[in-house]
């Protein structure tokens, strides 16, 4: 994914945006409960469902009121192009399986993808009230602090990562993932393997780890941190080497000193 054309965010949208986010994180925050909520599969996407609608009804409005013109993308599960033009891309309970049984890696997204390149986002994490932004061509950011990604060159000292995207994958998917964590495990220093995809992406824009990759095309758990990590200086791409947008097939961003490397081990598992 390239950032080399800028993206006007004028002087108020990505400060909009953020006052939205953080709106709707404490309606997700207030929903949270230290246990595990629900016991059958039927009651468990209730209260998934519920989170969704309640941080919704907060953020849907201030967003497309923000951007004049935009537009919703409604599945947040959906993957694939979108039509041209400017989409809000949102997922108002990134980690919602997370949220329901009580732990804490689940976030607020937002994200504006224009013409499928993620050009604004803005990810909240209502439980420790961090901040992480960008916009196309002027940097990434944690709270009020530029992020950069690991300056890592050897796989071999890499801490890396991976996960499934939604329930229900194929099963070519799974195993995919499964050879993958093996390959990684072989040529790297260590694999994590959790969701969602964008708490492990904000790993890699602020250079804690090292690279992620997910075969899937799920746009709302991939578009913030794709964004994240290029405008923090590292490689984000599909795992044939092309430039990554939001019709992609699958997904890799990593540190540019060892994104050769990964490719080279991920793009022969079929």
């Amino acid at each position: 994914m390239s950032t080399a054309m800028p993206f006007d965010a004028g002087t108020t949208l990505l400060s909009d945006v953020t006052a939205a986010v953080k709106a709707a994180g404490l309606t997700l925050r207030d929903r949270h409960t230290p246990h595990a909520r629900g016991v059958s599969l039927d009651e468990i996407v209730d209260e998934i469902h519920a989170n969704d609608d309640a941080v919704l009804d907060v953020l849907r409005e201030p967003l497309l009121r923000a951007r004049q013109g935009s537009r919703w993308a409604e599945d947040e599960l959906a993957g694939g192009a979108l039509p041209p033009g400017e989409w809000w891309v949102v997922d108002p309970a990134e980690g919602n399986i997370n949220h329901v049984h009580g732990m804490d890696d689940w976030a607020v997204t937002a994200t504006l993808v224009r013409d499928n390149r993620p050009v604004l986002t803005v990810v909240h994490l209502p439980l420790t009230g961090d901040t992480y932004t960008a916009v196309a061509g002027g940097g990434a950011r944690l709270n009020d602090r530029p992020l950069r990604v690991s300056a890592k060159t050897d796989i071999g000292a890499t801490l890396v990562g991976t996960g499934q995207a939604r329930p229900g994958e194929d099963e070519r998917t799974f195993r995919r993932i499964g050879d993958s964590v093996t390959a990684m495990l072989v040529n790297g220093l260590v694999v994590r393997v959790s969701v969602p995809a964008t708490m492990q992406l904000i790993h890699v824009a602020a250079g804690r780890t090292d690279a992620f990759w997910q075969f899937s095309d799920v746009r709302s758990g991939l578009v913030a941190g794709a964004l994240l990590v290029a405008e923090a200086g590292g490689t984000v791409t599909d795992l044939a080497g092309q430039a990554w947008n939001t019709g992609s097939r699958d997904f890799l961003a990593a540190a540019p000193g060892i994104h050769a490397a990964a490719l080279e081990i991920l793009a022969p598992i079929v």
